[in-house]
């Protein structure tokens, strides 16, 4: 039974997150000949304040927004 842990930070749409979890499932089912049942992805999410990379908090870094919108 695969199990698939997507961290991401929070602010995503319910919509991008229910197409995200359909996406990696098809992979998963096509990649290692499983059925979908047996799949189970699992999405944690991470306010900003609480992930940092390069010592530099993303609440900080990035600001509020999320994806390629939350780039400076």
């Amino acid at each position: 039974m695969p199990i698939v842990n997507v961290k991401i930070s929070k602010g995503r749409s319910i919509n991008q997150k229910k197409k995200l979890v359909k996406d990696i499932t098809d992979v998963i089912v096509k990649d290692l000949d499983v059925y979908p049942e047996w799949v189970t992805v699992l999405i944690d999410e991470y306010d900003r304040e609480n992930w940092a990379s390069a010592g530099e908090l993303h609440s900080e870094k990035f600001g509020s927004g999320f994806g390629k919108e939350g780039v400076k």
